[in-house]
């Protein structure tokens, strides 16, 4: 009777703490899911700015042929934007996007003739859009890994992250570069 009597207790003890080790995994599971889908939203609206860049550069190109330096930088951040794979990468290749995009407004002040074409404002109006798209997805994905990585953390789940793989997931973070304001000088 005594052994028997062990073995339930033995018994609800291991489904009680299986429960809680399935629950806590399906959590950490839920979250990283929701990481990995916010990053795919600000993927999708870096992909769209990269998108409408070669729209705005050809406008750009028939009233500031000479300023090809300008459009060498975009095109080539452009491409290591296509490059990237990692949110490291995508930070570097968005802050290089973002110093290139800088020095097109530098051309755009320089041109009032392009800011008048219908075609240009409805880029930049496009291109606007698009930044403020990519910087509410940028803040998603960041309060998703802030959950994430909180959680990680958090006793006892770090035991239970730790032994089935869990890692902290990293912010997307801006450059120190893209913190500067842009000098426009006539």
């Amino acid at each position: 009777m005594k052994g028997a009597r062990f073995l339930i207790i033995l018994l609800v003890i291991v489904v009680v703490i299986g429960g809680f080790l399935a629950g806590r995994y399906n959590s950490l599971v839920a979250l990283e899911e929701r990481v990995d889908s916010q990053w795919s939203q600000v993927e999708n609206q870096l992909k769209r700015r990269a998108d409408l860049i070669p729209n705005l550069v050809e406008t750009v190109k028939g009233y500031a042929a000479h300023e090809e330096e300008v459009l060498t930088q975009i095109t080539e951040a452009r491409s290591s934007f296509n490059d990237a794979n990692t949110p490291a990468e995508y930070a570097q290749a968005n802050a290089q996007f973002e110093r290139a995009l800088s020095n097109l407004y530098v051309v755009v002040e320089n041109y009032p003739d392009l800011k008048a074409s219908k075609n240009f404002s409805d880029l930049q109006y496009e291109l606007a859009g698009t930044e403020n798209r990519i910087a509410t997805e940028r803040m998603r994905y960041n309060e998703a890994v802030e959950e994430f990585n909180r959680t990680v953390r958090r006793f006892p789940t770090n035991i239970i992250a730790s032994i089935f793989g869990f890692e902290q997931k990293q912010y997307f973070e801006i450059d120190a570069e893209d913190v500067e304001v842009p000098e426009v000088n006539f």
